[in-house]
């Protein structure tokens, strides 16, 4: 397993309330079996949408079995739950293209673990699919993975473009999540998550 770690500024998260819009830390996940991204966030202060806490992705050794990729992601998305408390976690829908089924079926195992830990903690779960993402970001959604590295740098005034990709693409789930979360739009529970 590698974590990357990006800058760290920890501040304290408030517990979600029943009926109202959480605030506090949001962790961003795009799941996979060989690297999964993850971004953390809060809401920003002034002009700034958010504040990057912490980015970075899980390295997985393609080399072990499924049962143990899992297992092992399992174990670092519940240090990062402990390391930071989000409050809510945006996750990347699936996506199957009719060609390669396997794949979002290989996809849905890692996904499964991220939604598994996050509803044993009573997160708020938004699911974002990659169209949505690219349009709130950037206006298009079929923006390449160029602009929308650019697009996530310039919302999080970031010095550099964000590395990997994987990484990328959850720092703008993330900055979705953000945005749906304020605007009470497809948010829900990790139970009601479960059922659909």
């Amino acid at each position: 397993m590698m974590r990357d770690m990006g800058p760290v500024a920890l501040s304290a998260s408030r517990a979600a309330v029943p009926g109202q819009t959480p605030t506090g830390p949001i962790l961003g996940v795009d799941p996979g079996l060989r690297c999964t991204g993850y971004a953390v966030l809060s809401e920003g202060v002034g002009d700034a949408e958010a504040r990057l806490i912490e980015a970075g992705a899980i390295k997985l050794d393609a080399k072990r079995s499924l049962a143990q990729r899992l297992l092992e992601l399992q174990d670092c998305v519940d240090e990062l739950l402990r390391a930071h408390e989000p409050v809510t976690l945006a996750c990347e829908e699936l996506y199957s293209h009719y060609k390669h089924p396997r794949t979002a079926i290989l996809m849905a195992h890692a996904r499964g673990i991220v939604l598994a830990q996050a509803a044993r903690r009573g997160l708020q779960i938004v699911p974002v699919s990659a169209t949505r993402a690219k349009k709130l970001l950037t206006g298009s959604g079929r923006a390449g993975k160029a602009q929308m590295q650019r697009a996530v740098a310039r919302t999080l005034g970031l010095p550099t473009l964000p590395e990997p990709h994987d990484v990328a693409d959850a720092l703008a789930i993330a900055l979705c999540g953000l945005r749906l979360r304020a605007a009470g739009q497809h948010a829900m529970t990790g139970a009601a998550e479960a059922r659909r």
